[in-house]
């Protein structure tokens, strides 16, 4: 070495050229992470979904994919929640985010804070699904509806104290029929409008008079109606122990509440129609009931007078013919006394003939009496089968849709109307049940 050789120089020479710096495996992938993260900080994304899985925990996980390439996708469990639609394999979802890594795994993935279906709108994807599972249990079956009451003493509404939905239910039932309307007031848009529905539905539930309950609201967009697509709404509907109409919107609007409803009106004042009769509709009808109660009545009372004079006839007829043959017998005794002659023997014949003639006078006399007893035992008979007396204790005849008297509940089906005469005045029901 030579003395000249700076000390620096020299240790160079001994140690060789300088080392690059070594990172460790964390460092290099959070520095990847931050870069990506810098450079893609939020982007649409567009694909078909595949591998989903949702845990417990309430997040989302995913993949993304198309021709060519795949991407893992995350949302967690806030951003879930606020969707209008239930994320399926094979759907086509464009989403928003921004691209990560995730450091523990190295895993380059997107992490998705909104998310909406590729072409059809996310409401409607929400509500073809929901309406696609309720139907599947059932809750849209005809079996479990129920018939709306005749002529309810109260009608529950839940609907905005502020709308037109419930200026036109008052209007048209103090038109048809003046009942009282119990009003359970809730939002029927935004937010918190199924939670209010729910509650208000409750409410009337519980009021023991309330014997039909009409849930509604005007017209609106899709977006506007949404309160009566939400599961909660739906549910409480079907659960509902009054018979439910849902009035929502106006005639081409369909909710999912329409579906699961007892009943579907097209706008509210058509479900004030359907759950209120109109008075004068019913007046003529009871003035035609009793009409042909009247009519009823007096056709059998006049087959039952005919019944009677033709027993009368009948009973007269055979006790003439008892006294006639009565005679004819005393009629041959007398010609063979006659024909015996001697007088002792015409004298004692006489004396018999008298003795016979009483002893007939006096059956003859028990057999009118006999019979006059018949007579009037038959005639109470038949006035006791009078269809008045029979009326009069209370008891009343049905006629099934055809007209046909019922003697078997099995003349009748659910949901036929019966016509029940009474002593004064005729009723139409419609059977419930059949025992």
């Amino acid at each position: 070495m030579n003395e000249r050789t700076p000390v620096s120089d020299q240790l160079s020479l001994e140690l060789g050229p300088p080392q690059p710096k070594t990172h460790t495996v964390s460092e290099i992938v959070a520095l990847a992470a931050r870069a990506l993260e810098a450079r893609f900080a939020s982007l649409w994304v567009e694909g078909e979904v595949s591998n989903l899985r949702m845990p417990a925990s309430g997040h989302v996980y995913f993949t993304l994919k198309d021709e060519s390439a795949q991407l893992q996708a995350v949302m967690f469990a806030g951003a879930a929640r606020r969707l209008r639609f239930r994320i399926e394999d094979g759907m086509r979802l464009r989403c928003r985010g921004r691209l990560s890594i995730y450091e523990a795994q190295g895993k380059f993935q997107l992490l998705v804070d909104a998310a909406e279906p590729a072409g059809a709108g996310a409401l409607q994807i929400a509500f073809e699904q929901l309406k696609a599972r309720l139907q599947a249990e059932g809750l849209f079956d005809a079996a479990r509806k129920r018939p709306l009451p005749f002529l309810p003493r109260v009608v529950g509404v839940v609907t905005s104290p502020s709308g037109a939905a419930i200026r036109d239910i008052v209007r048209v039932v103090q038109r048809r029929f003046p009942s009282r309307i119990l009003l359970a007031p809730a939002a029927v848009q935004g937010d918190e409008a199924p939670a209010e529905i729910v509650r208000a539905l409750g409410r009337l539930a519980a009021q023991e008079d309330v014997e039909v309950i009409i849930v509604g609201r005007g017209g609106g967009s899709i977006e506007d109606l949404w309160a009566f697509n939400d599961e909660r709404v739906v549910r409480a509907i079907a659960g509902c122990p009054k018979p439910v109409v849902s009035a929502v919107g106006h005639e081409i609007d369909f909710t999912i509440a329409d579906f699961v409803a007892d009943a579907r009106a097209p706008t509210p004042s058509a479900a004030a129609e359907m759950v209120v009769p109109e008075a004068r509709e019913l007046r003529e009808g009871l003035e035609t009931l009793a009409l042909r109660a009247e009519r009823a009545v007096d056709r059998r009372l006049g087959e039952a007078r005919l019944r009677l004079d033709e027993g009368t006839g009948r009973l007269f007829g055979a006790t003439r013919l008892v006294i006639a043959r009565h005679r004819q017998y005393v009629a041959a005794l007398h010609a063979r006394l006659t024909a015996l002659h001697p007088r002792v023997r015409l004298a004692d014949g006489r004396t018999r003939l008298v003795g016979l003639g009483a002893r007939l006078n006096a059956a003859a006399g028990r057999a009118v009496a006999q019979r006059r007893t018949l007579l009037a035992a038959s005639a109470g008979r038949l006035d006791s089968l009078s269809p008045l007396r029979v009326l009069e204790r209370g008891y009343s005849l049905c006629r099934g849709p055809d007209g046909s008297l019922l003697t078997d509940s099995a003349q009748v089906q659910q949901g036929d109307a019966v016509a029940v005469h009474l002593r004064t005045g005729e009723l139409d029901v419609r059977v419930e049940r059949r025992r």
